[in-house]
């Protein structure tokens, strides 16, 4: 059941306390700061027992910054994706800058272990030093329209932040917004997980078998 809980808050716009009435609804009673602290343990242990059956990101990234009010300040979240709509990573971040932009560059390459050779920003001055530092062979590509792909990747995170009532952390904000990426790939099936299953039940079958890697 907490499984269940965490799927239904990641995967649709329900606040805590919707997820909580619908719980209740099924015989179970727990309070919303319950399933809070579900959402927090559990979707990083989801998403790691997930990412050997990650595939492989395409070679061309996308990557953009966008906004989020945590605990009534504003912080920027880089965020990435391939040619395919694969999210690459994410990464919440209260500055703007070389240190930002380098960190989240390395967590990506960390993780992946693959390396774009193409990689679309905007004209942030802070990226052609990053990229020449960590990903010198690949193109730098800046121009107007062609990161399209990503900002309009972002109002899909807006959206599923709207319902919410506030963000109170930097860390809450990092795991909801990674797990919001998780589910956002497994559904078009960016994982090899529940490959049997209609596209309909591919996200309930996959938690159901990362449930048992858990």
């Amino acid at each position: 059941m907490i499984v269940v809980a965490v799927r239904w808050y990641l995967r649709f716009n329900l606040s805590y306390r919707d997820v909580e009435e619908l719980l209740v609804e099924r015989g179970v009673e727990v309070d919303h700061v319950t399933v809070y602290r579900w959402a927090q343990r559990f979707t990083p242990l989801l998403a790691d027992a997930a990412r050997f059956a990650r595939h492989s990101p395409g070679d061309r990234w996308h990557i953009d910054e966008t906004y989020v009010k945590v605990n009534g300040g504003w912080r920027y979240v880089y965020r990435a994706v391939d040619q395919y709509g694969q999210i690459i990573d994410v990464l919440v971040s209260a500055r703007r800058d070389a240190d930002a932009a380098r960190k989240f560059f390395r967590r990506a390459l960390s993780t992946l272990k693959v390396k774009p050779t193409e990689v679309v920003t905007d004209a942030a001055a802070v990226y052609p030093a990053v990229l020449d530092e960590l990903i010198p062979r690949a193109w730098h590509h800046i121009e107007r329209y062609a990161n399209n792909p990503i900002e309009a990747d972002h109002s899909r995170l807006k959206h599923r932040l709207r319902p919410m009532r506030g963000l109170r952390t930097d860390q809450t904000a990092q795991v909801i917004i990674t797990g919001h990426a998780f589910m956002q790939n497994l559904r078009p099936g960016h994982y090899g997980l529940a490959v049997d299953a209609p596209p309909t039940m591919r996200v309930a079958t996959a938690f159901t078998e990362l449930a048992c890697a858990i």
